[in-house]
């Protein structure tokens, strides 16, 4: 049963492994599986009300101001009304109540919304389209093209010849190339056939739920016979079924046990550094209210002792001292309860508001192309902004577009690709004005590839053998697939982007892929249809860096074609090549230079005879039980080598737009930028140099690729060591003591230069483990950047878990796929971007936009904004409202400890409602030191934020010595003025109402004089709002001391005529400018002197702004330039194992139809143009496409954390 929305049913145990029954739900039920529903709401109709007051009065604040209301009906104790408690209590508890209401309303929406969601599932022998929360372990589902994944999967039979499956996996690691699934010949062999599949019975043994998306292991048993089951025969929750027209799939885990679920991670309350610092300084204002209670308790025993029985012929009472100091104690409770007013909390969360409304409405983060304006989707957390120190950001759809397009390319010696001004002879910039290069002689063309170096199809053109041979190479040496479900329309399903991008360009420049099969490959070369005998494929690794293909020309010649990393194929070059080789270098230089990711081409004839022998010789290693892996390796030496360069091709990678210009001015504010990618390392770094994460002028970049635990911790020891060699061992943790808890902080360390780190997936599994986590921080926290390659979603959470435990400072993520939900949870601020891989991101963010570049603007403008506005409110805050209160601690001690209040009951309720609260809004809501231009011209304005200067501990107990001063000033000064003195009209002026009406005054003057000072940017808001609240000061005094109020209420309008016969003495208004400039003399004094003698950073920005005099200068969109000496700009996101798959009959699609000609076609839609050149995206999907905030799998399940 679920009660209170905790859900009170028996716990299953913790699972060893599971059992399921094909097709048995009763079988299924026993073991209490979880259904394939989802909940991340947290209240319903009937619970809302207890649930939410229970966790509302669980603040601190709340709390005691309840306690307060209850004092407050007790008249032996309350000198004031319960309303001045009841109706703030009231109005913060009702509109924070409606604001979660509408949270979970939105959460209720959501579930809804996937849970409804249909899908087709088999039940007695029927297909029945049922909602997917009604899905249970155990069913079999049927799934079609483009739809996602349901469940965790074994995947049954499908519709592709083998059973293979095309999955995108893009929600899960972020990579948008295709993968292959293919099922169990027992099971495929029963396809689409119903009354098979609703007679199947077999069972499965395997692991329970866990969060390892590469791993899975269990048994399929099929009456006699056990089959074994991996990971290349799963579906995983959140894939999407591409370019196969139906599956069907056995459902292993459902709901939140699915692999993706665990991956999600949980979401917690966050709260920022300055909610963190409130509750430490709330409690601290409570002991010193209980201090002043008990001071002022004391001296009332001590007055009632000795002075009390004076006053018995006044006052009949009995002369009981320790309970009228007792009731002391709580009556000044009620009295000083303003030094934590409620209004703190209400005007808060108005400012979170309108600051939040300002990130919603900044035309400057709005992105036109897909009409995704920014949004701040926590209202709660915006000043948080404007103290990050370090970013973890997703690399593919964050730093990049995930579109790779065919730049530049060097043949036989020449470079393709710039445009070239024929009178001056310089190189010219590309434009989208430019013309780009003519494609219509070729029918089969991409018309959205752009290529604007007219000399290159020029050379196609005119047969020149080297570039022919050099696209020949291309359209051949690749594991590409090509469909065409009509004729002339290719569809391209390519393993990896780079791959899709070289075969796309080969294909326009007239040689095109048209088809394969395990024996040939065909190509159009220049019209004319050819088919070449595909004799072997020498497969791509990690290891070799290159892949090479060897084929039979339809003359019968042998040709060898080889494609890789530079330095992989120069070692295996021909003498002869060396003349040409120095030429290449120079383009590769300059290649890598500009971030292009290159490959070098080569190729080799062979003789007939060697070729026989050495396929005898690879089918004995290929069939070898010992060594398999080392033969083949040996023999793909022996073959590749003295072959001839034929060039190299450069792909961009193409980075989102002004990531290089953010990234430096994000560089510049003193933050970190750690970068967290499923991607292969070779990816990871190439873009790290491409966006100038890393640089040449670094000191060195540490690659840690280890495979034990010993050798992980040697890397870092070492790279730690060669950064700062004099760091010591163990004195380097700072204990941080917090409401008695004493956390280890790791101090940062310094290195000696500039250094980058990059750590692979399996190297960062150890570093992580709790034996060598700080370590790894240690190392990675003395780096400028660091990058972690091929991490699960989980990784990225405990990267960002383990900067927040031993780092005092402010994270954020962003990232804009479901594997970067866990880190984007993990995190302080969440940050998610509406791309290409879905909106689980930003289902699960604290704010949301288009493009990384905003990132820069959200941070240094907004962020630090909020920041200094929040921190100038708390100061201010505090200030007048321990002004305000301390004045009565000094007044207790000249009315006999009395309780008696000075102010006027009506001035006390509404001195923070009306006449002090607008001011300080607008302060808050309005203020800037200097405006958004400046504040990027300038991001070093960002780093008092990290370092909590504008407010903290000593800037709390600075504010209360102010105050305490400034109470002395307004209590002393006009007891010093009236005391003993007469009106113009010759009557006593020192008088109680008189005394209060002037303190009132003053005070009001003064905390108004002094949010003048805290301004820097008046607006005619600010205008309104400060001489609007002294004029409201001084109609509602008259108002409230008539005659006629006095007659409606005369308890509670005592001071009639008080106002009228006070205020027009001129010495009341020399009292109130003399207290008014006491009080702000120092503060004065003190600011002025900082400048002159130690200036801020602040200061100098706005000094040097006021001497430009000119506006603010306009936001700076600078091209990347990169002068590298890297050579390498090798990076190929290919997987191992691909040419096998070609060559095994595995990967064949249905036979396409073939053309012998040129003939009309329509574009193909696996290709997107972005930028200068068509884009290869390997899901076929639109770049970059308006796409509504809405879960498009169970990827926004959270599991919500209830505070009990």
């Amino acid at each position: 049963m679920s009660f209170f929305g905790l859900d009170w049913t028996r716990r299953k145990e913790k699972e060893v492994e599971r059992k399921i029954r094909a097709n048995d739900r009763e079988y299924n039920s026993s073991f209490m599986y979880d259904t394939n529903a989802i909940k991340t709401s947290k209240y319903n109709l009937i619970t809302f009300l207890p649930l939410n007051l229970f966790e509302q009065f669980q603040r601190i604040a709340n709390a005691y101001f309840l306690f307060l209301l209850i004092l407050q009906v007790i008249p032996a104790i309350s000198s004031l009304s319960w309303f001045t408690t009841v109706v703030p209590l009231v109005l913060v508890l009702s509109v924070t109540a409606a604001k979660d209401a509408i949270d979970d309303i939105n959460r209720h929406r959501s579930d809804r919304q996937v849970n409804n969601r249909k899908v087709n599932v088999l039940i007695n022998g029927k297909l029945m389209s049922e909602k997917w929360m009604n899905v249970q372990v155990g069913d079999i589902i049927k799934l079609e093209n483009n739809q996602f994944v349901t469940a965790d999967l074994l995947l049954m039979s499908s519709s592709e010849p083998l059973n293979l499956v095309y999955i995108e996996t893009a929600e899960l690691d972020g990579e948008t190339n295709l993968k292959v699934k293919q099922s169990l010949t027992v099971t495929g062999d029963m396809g689409d056939n119903l009354e098979a599949l609703a007679a199947f019975n077999g069972e499965v043994c395997c692991e329970p739920p866990n969060n390892r998306l590469d791993r899975f292991t269990g048994t399929l048993t099929c009456g006699t016979q056990k089959h074994s089951l991996d990971n290349e025969r799963i579906l995983l929750r959140g894939c999407t079924i591409r370019n196969t027209d139906w599956c069907f799939g056995l459902v292993l885990f459902a709901g939140p046990e699915t692999k993706l679920m665990q991956n999600c991670g949980k979401t917690t309350f966050k709260r920022t550094s300055i909610d963190r610092l409130m509750n430490v300084l709330v409690l601290f204002i409570f002991g010193l209210l209980a201090l002043m209670c008990i001071i002022l308790a004391v001296g009332n025993a001590i007055w009632e002792y000795k002075e009390g029985s004076k006053f018995n012929v006044f006052l009949s009472r009995d002369q009981n001292t320790a309970f009228s100091a007792f009731l002391t104690f709580w009556s000044y409770i009620i009295i000083l309860n303003t030094v934590v007013p409620i209004s703190l909390y209400v005007s808060m969360e108005v400012i979170r508001l309108g600051n939040s409304y300002y990130i919603n409405r900044d035309r400057n983060m709005y992105h036109a192309r897909s009409d995704t304006p920014a949004e701040a989707r926590t209202t709660t957390l915006n000043e948080e902004l404007g103290q990050i120190k370090y970013i973890f950001s997703d690399k593919t759809g964050t730093l990049t577009q995930n579109i790779m397009t065919f730049n530049k390319c060097s043949i036989n010696g020449k470079c393709y690709g710039d445009v070239i001004d024929h009178h001056s002879g310089q190189r010219l910039e590309i434009t989208e004005e430019m013309t780009p290069v003519d494609f219509s002689f070729n029918r089969l063309a991409d018309s959205k590839f752009l290529f604007y170096d007219h000399s290159l199809v020029e050379a196609v053109k005119l047969e020149f053998p080297e570039v022919h041979t050099f696209f020949r190479l291309l359209a051949l040496c690749h594991t590409v697939m090509a469909e065409e479900k009509k004729e002339g329309d290719l569809v391209y399903q390519a393993q990896s982007p780079d791959e899709g991008a070289l075969v796309t360009a080969t294909r326009n420049f007239g040689f095109v892929f048209r088809s394969r099969s395990p024996e040939t490959v065909t190509i159009e070369e220049m019209g004319i249809q050819r088919s070449y005998e595909l004799l072997a494929i020498l497969d791509f690794n990690n290891v070799r860096k290159r892949m090479s293909v060897i084929v039979r020309n339809p003359e019968g010649k042998l040709t060898l074609y080889c494609k890789g990393a530079d330095t992989i194929i120069y070692e295996r070059l021909d003498p002869s090549c060396s003349k040409l080789m120095k030429a290449t270098t120079e383009h590769l230089n300059e290649f890598a230079g500009e971030g292009l990711r290159t490959l070098v081409l080569a190729y080799k004839d062979l003789d007939e005879e060697y070729f026989s022998e050495w396929k005898q010789h690879h089918h004995e290693a290929s069939v070898a039980l010992e060594d398999r892996e080392d033969k083949l390796d040996q023999l793909y030496e022996e073959i590749e080598k003295d072959m001839l360069l034929i060039g190299a091709t450069a792909v961009e990678d193409k980075l989102q737009d002004g990531v290089a210009h953010t990234i430096e001015q994000l560089a510049k504010a003193e933050i970190k930028i750690w970068v967290l990618t499923g991607d292969k390392q070779e990816t990871a770094e190439n873009i790290g140099y491409s966006c100038n994460l890393l640089r040449e002028e670094m000191n060195e970049v540490f690659i840690v690729a280890a495979k034990s635990p010993e050798e992980v911790r040697q890397e870092l020891r070492d790279a730690r060591l060669k950064m700062c060699p004099n760091t010591e061992q163990d004195k380097f943790l700072i204990p941080e003591t917090i409401l008695g808890n004493t956390p280890k902080v790791v101090e940062d360390e310094h290195a000696n230069g500039e250094y980058g780190l990059v750590i692979n997936g399996h190297s960062l599994a150890f570093a992580l483990e709790s034996s060598m986590d700080l370590e790894f921080l240690r190392t990675a926290s003395m780096c400028k950047t660091v990058i972690c390659c091929r991490v699960t979603p989980l990784q990225k959470a405990q990267v960002v878990e383990l900067v927040k435990k031993y780092k005092k400072a402010v994270t954020l993520a962003i990232g804009d796929g479901a594997n970067d939900v866990s880190m984007i949870k993990a995190a302080h601020i969440g940050v998610g971007i509406s791309g290409q891989e879905g909106m689980q991101a930003v289902l699960s963010s604290d704010f949301s936009f288009a493009q990384f570049r905003f990132l820069q603007r959200l941070l240094l403008v907004h962020g630090r904004w909020s920041y200094l506005r929040m921190c100038k409110f708390l100061r201010y805050f505090f200030y007048k409202n321990f002004t305000f209160t301390f004045v009565h601690f000094w007044y207790a001690f000249f009315c006999g400890f009395s309780a008696q209040t000075v102010y006027d009951e009506g001035f006390i309720t509404i001195y923070n409602l009306v006449y002090t609260a607008l001011p300080v809004l607008g302060l808050s809501l309005f203020d800037q030191d200097v405006n958004a231009g400046w504040s990027l011209e300038f991001p070093q304005l960002y780093v008092p934020g990290q370092l909590s200067m504008y407010f903290s501990k000593r800037a709390f107990m600075m504010c209360a010595l102010h105050s305490c001063y400034s109470s002395v000033v307004l209590f002393f000064v006009p007891y010093a003025a009236l005391y003993d003195t007469t009106r113009s009209d010759g009557r006593d002026g020192a008088d109680y109402q008189s005394f209060a009406l002037i303190t009132q005054t003053c005070l009001t003057v003064t905390v108004c004089v002094q949010l003048s000072l805290d301004l820097s940017y008046w607006t005619v808001v600010n205008h309104l709002f400060v001489w609007g609240s002294l004029g409201m000061f001084f109609i509602l005094t008259f108002t409230m001391y008539t005659d006629g109020l006095f007659r409606l209420h005369p308890p509670s309008f005592a001071f009639i005529g008080t106002a009228r016969n006070c205020l027009n003495q001129s010495s009341v208004w020399l009292t109130v400018a003399l207290t008014a400039v006491l009080c702000v003399l120092p503060v004065f004094v003190y600011r002025y002197l900082c400048c002159q003698i130690s200036p801020t950073i602040n200061d100098k920005v706005r000094f040097k702004v006021h001497q430009t005099k000119e506006p603010a200068p306009r936001p700076r969109r600078t091209k990347l330039v990169r002068r590298s000496t890297r050579r390498s700009g090798y990076a190929f996101s290919h997987a191992q194992g691909y040419g096998d798959l070609v060559t095994s009959r595995r990967f064949l699609r249905r036979p396409a139809q073939r053309s012998t000609g040129f003939t009309p076609t329509g574009r193909s839609p696996g290709f997107k143009p972005t930028g200068r050149s068509a884009g290869y995206s390997p899901a076929g999907r639109e770049q970059n496409p308006k796409q509504k905030v809405e879960p498009t799998s169970l990827q926004m399940f959270r599991v919500v954390n209830d505070s009990f």
